[in-house]
């Protein structure tokens, strides 16, 4: 025995090796690949919820002060605003990450 060792083992045992590892190599979760209907849903929820929070402020003020729906009124429009930016905050988002993910031939264009 001369100690060295056998190339043609060694060999194979790495194609063995690299195939064990495609078969435990962790798949990706379908959690974090978000579907466009998610993603729209997402949106809308977020408007929504400015649109309520804006009107549920509004209204406790207008009853707490006896007011007409002035501050009803004031409070659900500047909800709808905050709720238009954060839609559009997200669109932002979702588009980086798809520009990210995009080759890198197509960042020129």
């Amino acid at each position: 025995m001369s100690g060295e060792p056998d190339p043609e083992r060694l060999r194979a045992l790495e194609e063995k090796l690299a195939e064990a590892r495609k078969t435990r190599a962790p798949k990706p979760r379908g959690d974090e690949h978000f579907s466009a209907a998610s993603q729209g849903w997402r949106m809308v929820i977020e408007l929504v919820a400015g649109l309520g929070i804006g009107f549920g402020i509004g209204y406790g003020l207008d009853a707490a002060f006896g007011t007409i729906p002035i501050f009803l009124v004031l409070f659900t429009l500047l909800g709808f605003v905050a709720g238009v930016k954060t839609m559009l905050r997200t669109a932002r988002e979702i588009q980086d990450e798809k520009q990210a993910g995009s080759p890198a031939g197509n960042e020129g264009e």
